[in-house]
C-alpha cells in the first residue's frame, strides 16, 4: 500500500476514535471534558491534513490508484459526517443540516456506483472543492465552539461566534446540494447514462 492510501487509512482508523474522544465527558465523566475536547481538535487537525496530504503526495509522485479513488472520497464523508452527527448530538449543528448533507452523500455515492458500472469517474466541481472546504470548516468552528464552551464559558466569542457557526453550517449544507446538482447535471449533459437499461 503507498504512502497516500496509507493516509486515507489513517483517517478511517481515526474516525471512530474522535467519536469516542468526542463523548468522553457524556459518556464516563464530566470532567473529561477539557481532555475531550483538547483529543478531538488534535484529531481534527489529523484528519484534515492527511486528506490534503495524500491528494497532493499522489498527484506529485504519480501515485493514483483505483483503490485510492474509491477509499479517498469514502474517508473524508466518514470523517466529516461523524464531526456532524456529533454536533447535531450536541444540539450545535441543527438537523436540517446534517440530513441534507447525509443526503448528497448517500446520493453521491450511489451516481458514483453508476458512473463506476459505465467505466467513467464523477469530476470534480468548484461547488464539489467549496463543499470540501466548508465541511472541513464547520469541522473546525464547532469543535472551537465545544472547546470554548468547555474552557471559558464566559467568553464574549461564544456570544457571536454561534450565529456565525450556523451561517458556515447552512452554506454548508447549501453547497452540498448545489455539487450534487452540478454533478449531476453534467452526467446529464454527457449522456454518460443514457444507454443504461431500465
Amino acid at each position: 500500500m503507498n504512502l497516500p492510501n496509507k493516509l486515507t487509512v489513517s483517517r478511517l482508523v481515526l474516525t471512530p476514535l474522535f467519536f469516542i474522544a468526542y463523548h468522553l465527558g457524556s459518556w464516563i465523566d464530566p470532567s473529561l471534558a477539557l481532555l475531550s475536547s483538547i483529543l478531538t481538535i488534535v484529531m481534527w487537525v489529523l484528519i484534515e491534513l492527511s486528506d490534503l496530504l495524500d491528494g497532493i503526495i499522489a498527484r506529485k509522485r504519480n501515485l493514483v490508484t483505483d483503490l485510492g479513488k474509491v477509499m479517498d472520497p469514502f474517508a473524508d464523508t466518514l470523517s466529516r459526517v461523524t464531526y456532524f452527527l456529533c454536533f447535531t448530538g450536541s444540539g450545535i449543528m441543527p438537523l436540517w443540516v446534517l440530513a441534507l448533507i447525509v443526503w448528497r452523500e448517500l446520493s453521491i455515492l450511489f451516481v458514483r456506483m453508476l458512473m463506476m458500472g459505465k467505466g467513467k469517474a464523477v469530476a470534480a466541481n468548484i461547488f464539489g472543492k467549496a463543499k470540501a472546504v466548508l465541511y472541513a470548516i464547520s469541522g473546525g468552528m464547532g469543535l472551537l465552539y465545544v472547546a470554548l464552551t468547555n474552557w471559558a464559558q464566559e467568553s464574549p466569542i461564544l456570544e457571536w461566534g454561534y450565529p456565525v457557526m450556523q451561517v458556515v453550517f447552512a452554506l454548508a449544507a447549501i453547497s452540498s446540494v448545489a455539487s450534487f446538482l452540478t454533478y449531476v447535471r453534467a452526467i446529464i449533459a454527457s449522456g454518460a447514462l443514457s444507454e443504461m437499461s431500465r
